[in-house]
């Protein structure tokens, strides 16, 4: 049997703001209710279920391998929304992207408090 990711549940106060701030910078189309969930579909089958939380929520890391052409379209939307972004995942190089593997990648965080990445090339697969 092939093993495939499906999905994961993304705890956020407002799921709606967190879905809907995912969808956009990304150039997605819009979450999708499904019971206690709004679904925002990716590539392969795969999708986060935004569910909404009043308890604590601990900061993930959620990494996104992206072409060229949609590392320029997302970070150009980062850009425009003087969203806070580094290089590294310390935060010790902020409004800078790094060239890791040979591609382009950057850290940002989501409303909910969420560490996103978006890298060009899967870490290990080119030059430092």
């Amino acid at each position: 049997m092939a093993i495939s990711f499906n999905h994961t549940i993304v705890a956020s106060r407002d799921r709606e703001e967190s879905a809907r701030f995912f969808t956009d910078l990304f150039g997605l189309p819009a979450a999708k209710e499904f019971g206690p969930f709004l679904v925002v579909e990716l590539n392969h089958g795969a999708s986060l279920d935004y569910a909404r939380t009043d308890g604590d929520i601990r900061p993930q890391h959620y990494a996104f391998l992206v072409s060229e052409d949609e590392f320029d379209a997302i970070y150009g939307r980062i850009l425009e929304r003087g969203l806070e972004h580094w290089a590294d995942p310390r935060g010790s190089r902020p409004g800078e992207i790094n060239h890791n593997d040979g591609g382009r990648g950057v850290y940002f965080q989501d409303p909910g408090g969420h560490y996103l990445e978006i890298i060009t090339r899967p870490y290990g697969s080119g030059a430092a």
